[in-house]
C-alpha cells in the first residue's frame, strides 16, 4: 500500500511512497541520496519540490499520517475513487486510490492513492472537480503503462499456473525473495518520478491559479444604482415603442410628419435633443488618454478653470469641428462626478439650456447666446487650428492627434490663482502631479474621493431633506464634514442632484414608516 502525496500548504510537490515497510525498495519514490526534484516559477516566485518526504517535521507528520489514513481507514466503496477526510489540526485531504498491475503481488495488483492536503476546507471542496479530472487522467496514464508491463510478464512467464504449482508451500516460502516492486518497476519508467513531478508542479499552479478572492461591496454605490435605474428607464422606453410601433401597423401608414417625428425622437443620440449619459455610448477612439494627459494638454490654470466648473455643475460647452474630440473630452470629464449628475448632449447643430445638460458639444458655427458667455455658471472651450508658428510638442505620451489644436477655456467667471476652490479638486489635482502615482492609480484614488464626498451629500440630504433640520444646525453640520467653505457647500448641492431614487424613496419610507416616529433612548 503506498501513497502519493501532494502538499498544498506550502505549494510543494511531494510524490512519496508511504507504507509499514520504509527499508524496502518498494517503499521509496527516489533512491536513496537522490537530491530530488525542483521546478522555479518566476512569474510568482515560488519553488516546488518533490522528495522522498518532507524536511519539516510537522508537515513530514501531517503528510504521514494522510497516507496512512488514505490507504487503510479511509476506503470508498469497491475501494477505487476519490474520497475526503480531514480535520482543522491535520489539514484537509483529497484521497484518490486506485489499483496498478503487478505480476508478482498478491492478487496480482498493488493499492496506490494520489492525496492532495490543504487547511482550506473550502478551498479544497472547490476544487473537487477540477482535481478529480487532472488526477484521473494521472491515473489513467499509469495504470496504462503497468497494464503493457503486465502483460508481457504473464506471456514471458505466467505467474498464475506456477502460483497453483506451489499451492502448498510454506507461505514464508513463497514470500521469500519477492520484495515490493517500486512503481518505476512496474511501468518500466525510468523518468516516472520526473514526470509525476512536473504534473504534482502544473496541477499545483493551475488549480491555485484557478480560483480568485473577490471583494464584495455589502450594498451597491450610488453610481451603480443610478446606472440601475436609467437602464430599466431605457428599457420601458424601448419597450413602449415597440409597442407604439405595432398599434401603429394596425391602424395603417401614419402621416410623413408624423413619421418623421417619431424617428428624431426614437434616436435622441444622433439629433440635437437631450442625451442622458445612460443612453450615450462614447467613442471607441480616445483623443484624451486621461485627466492628468488632459491637464497636460489644456496646461494647469486652464485645467484647474474647467475642472472647477465641472464639480460646481456649470455648463461646460466645447466648440470644435473634431467631434471625436469632444467626446473624448467629455468621457475624461465625466469622471469627475457622480453619474447622476452626468447629462450629456455629444454634439448639436443648435444651443441647448443648461437645465438640459451640464455638458455640450457645439460645431465652431453654432453661435452661443450673449448672457451665457458672460454667465459665472457656464465655461467655453474652442479649439482652433494652431497656427506654424505656435505648433509645439505637448510634451506628453499621445500628443499628435493634439498637437495640431489650440484650447482656449474663457468663463464669465474665471477661478482666480489664489482661491482655495473645493476641497475635491485640490486632492485630486495633488493626485494628478504626484509623479509617482500612475494613471491606474489616480483614477483609484478619484473613486475614493468620489465615494467620501457621496457619503457626505448623504449625510447632508438626511439632514436637511428628510429631517429639515435648522440653518444653524446644517452649518454646525457641514463644519463637523469639512465642507463649511463657499465652494464645498455649493458641490454638495448639486451632487445632491445625482443621489439615486431608490435612496431616497427609502429614507422617505423609513420616515414615514411607525417605528421610525418612535422615541429614541
Amino acid at each position: 500500500m503506498q501513497a502519493l502525496g501532494l502538499d498544498w500548504k506550502l505549494g510543494g510537490v511531494g510524490p512519496a511512497m508511504q507504507d509499514g515497510q520504509k527499508s524496502s525498495h518498494g517503499c521509496r519514490s527516489l533512491a536513496a541520496g537522490h537530491p530530488g526534484y525542483i521546478s522555479h516559477d518566476k512569474e510568482t516566485s515560488i519553488k516546488y519540490v518533490s522528495h522522498q518526504h518532507p524536511n519539516h517535521p510537522q508537515l513530514f507528520s501531517i503528510v504521514r499520517q494522510a497516507c496512512v489514513r488514505s490507504l487503510s481507514c479511509e476506503v470508498c466503496p469497491g475501494r477505487e475513487g476519490p474520497i475526503f477526510f480531514g480535520d482543522e489540526q491535520h489539514g484537509f485531504v483529497f484521497s484518490h486510490t486506485f489499483f496498478i498491475k503487478d505480476s508478482l503481488a498478491r492478487g496480482f495488483q498493488r493499492w496506490y492513492s494520489i492525496i492532495a492536503i490543504m487547511m482550506d476546507r473550502i478551498y479544497l471542496i472547490n476544487s473537487w472537480p477540477f482535481l478529480l479530472g487532472k488526477i484521473r487522467g494521472i491515473i489513467d496514464e499509469l495504470q496504462g503503462k503497468a497494464l503493457k508491463v503486465f502483460e508481457a510478464e504473464q506471456f514471458g512467464c505466467p505467474q498464475r499456473a506456477q502460483r497453483m504449482n506451489t499451492a502448498f508451500t510454506p507461505f514464508l516460502h513463497q514470500r521469500n525473495g519477492n520484495a515490493a516492486r517500486s512503481l518505476t518497476s512496474l511501468t518500466n519508467d525510468d523518468s516516472l518520478w520526473a514526470c509525476l513531478h512536473t504534473s504534482f508542479a502544473w496541477l499545483l499552479k493551475a488549480c491555485g491559479s484557478r480560483l480568485t478572492e473577490k471583494l464584495l461591496e455589502g450594498a451597491p454605490t450610488e453610481d451603480t444604482l443610478v446606472q440601475m435605474e436609467q437602464l430599466a428607464e431605457l428599457e420601458e422606453e424601448s419597450e413602449s415603442w415597440d409597442n407604439s410601433e405595432a398599434e401603429e401597423e394596425e391602424k395603417g401608414p401614419a402621416l410623413p410628419e408624423g413619421a418623421e417625428g417619431r424617428e428624431l425622437t426614437k434616436c435622441p443620440a444622433e439629433s440635437s435633443l437631450l442625451s442622458d449619459c445612460g443612453a450615450w455610448q462614447p467613442r471607441k477612439l480616445s483623443v484624451f488618454k486621461s485627466l492628468r494627459h488632459m491637464r497636460q494638454v489644456l496646461g494647469a490654470p486652464s485645467f484647474r478653470t474647467l475642472a472647477w466648473h465641472v464639480l460646481m455643475g456649470n455648463q461646460v460647452i466645447w466648440k470644435s469641428r473634431d467631434s471625436d474630440l469632444v467626446h473624448s473630452a467629455f468621457e475624461v470629464l465625466r469622471t469627475m462626478l457622480p453619474v447622476g449628475c452626468v447629462r450629456v448632449v455629444p454634439y448639436s447643430s443648435q444651443y441647448e439650456e443648461a437645465y438640459r445638460c451640464n455638458f455640450l458639444g457645439l460645431s465652431p458655427h453654432v453661435q452661443i447666446p450673449p448672457h451665457v458667455l458672460a454667465s459665472e455658471f457656464a465655461v467655453v472651450v474652442e479649439v482652433h487650428t494652431a497656427t506654424r508658428s505656435s505648433l509645439h510638442a505637448v510634451g506628453c505620451e499621445g500628443e499628435q492627434p493634439l498637437s495640431k489644436y489650440e484650447f482656449v477655456v474663457t468663463s464669465g467667471s474665471p477661478v482666480a490663482a489664489d482661491r482655495v476652490g473645493p476641497t475635491i479638486l485640490n486632492k485630486m489635482e495633488a493626485a494628478l502631479t504626484n509623479q509617482n502615482l500612475s494613471v491606474d492609480v489616480v483614477d483609484q484614488c478619484l473613486v475614493c474621493l468620489k465615494e467620501e464626498w457621496m457619503n457626505k451629500v448623504k449625510v447632508l440630504f438626511k439632514f436637511t431633506k428628510v429631517d429639515s433640520r435648522p440653518k444653524e444646525d446644517t452649518q454646525k453640520l457641514l463644519s463637523i464634514l469639512g465642507a463649511s467653505e463657499e465652494d464645498n457647500v455649493k458641490l454638495l448641492k448639486f451632487w445632491m442632484t445625482g443621489l439615486s431614487k431608490t435612496y431616497k424613496s427609502h429614507l422617505m419610507s423609513t420616515v414615514r414608516s411607525p417605528t421610525a416616529l418612535e422615541p429614541r433612548n
